[in-house]
């Protein structure tokens, strides 16, 4: 049963396993679709397994073979559905466990973080990558920010919670932080 789709991949559920499957574009060569279709997919299936090691949940993953990752199910609400301000700062502490061990998540919004029980799941690593620079941490947190403001209407105080989740888990936390209001700001210009 089809759960999901986007631009890159079909998400289907069959038998408690999710089954994330890349999708072929017609647009580029065969051969070069082949390529960037595997490595993409064998890139995220080993960056979601080292977040898992650094203490982010994620869903176990069962299997990766060519196109396709088969992982664990995870039962739970989206946290854009239950979102709270102590959820939010739980959120930072694990943002701040991720970025911790240089993983950029790449696509961090509500949507794409998973309640079950009393563990937030990080989910969908399709656009993440390694990166310990300040400018693309500060990014990948400016995205969750303008999620929180474009859809949930406590954000200031979603921002604040996050902000001290994040604070308390990762050493670098202030000058991230300082990077997410100047690349707001340079938002606002363009």
């Amino acid at each position: 049963m089809e759960i999901g789709r986007g631009a890159e991949a079909v998400i289907t559920l069959e038998d408690g396993v999710v089954r994330k499957w890349r999708l072929p574009k017609s647009y580029r060569l065969p051969a070069l679709d082949e390529h960037l279709r595997r490595e993409r997919t064998v890139r995220e299936a080993k960056i979601m397994s080292e977040a898992r090691r650094c203490g982010v949940p994620t869903p176990i993953l069962r299997d990766v073979s060519g196109f396709e990752i088969a992982m664990e199910y995870v039962d739970g609400w989206t946290l854009k559905d239950v979102i709270t301000p102590a959820l939010s700062e739980l959120v930072g502490e694990m943002i701040g466990r991720l970025h911790g061990c240089g993983i950029v998540h790449g696509d961090l919004t509500t949507s794409n973080m998973i309640l079950k029980g009393d563990r937030i799941y990080l989910i969908d690593f399709g656009l993440s990558f390694y990166d310990r620079f300040v400018e693309a941490q500060g990014v990948d947190i400016h995205v969750y920010f303008q999620t929180l403001q474009s859809t949930h209407d406590q954000s200031e105080e979603l921002i604040d919670a996050f902000s001290k989740g994040y604070r308390r888990s990762y050493p670098a936390a202030e000058a991230v932080l300082k990077r997410v209001k100047e690349i707001k700001a340079r938002g606002r210009y363009l």
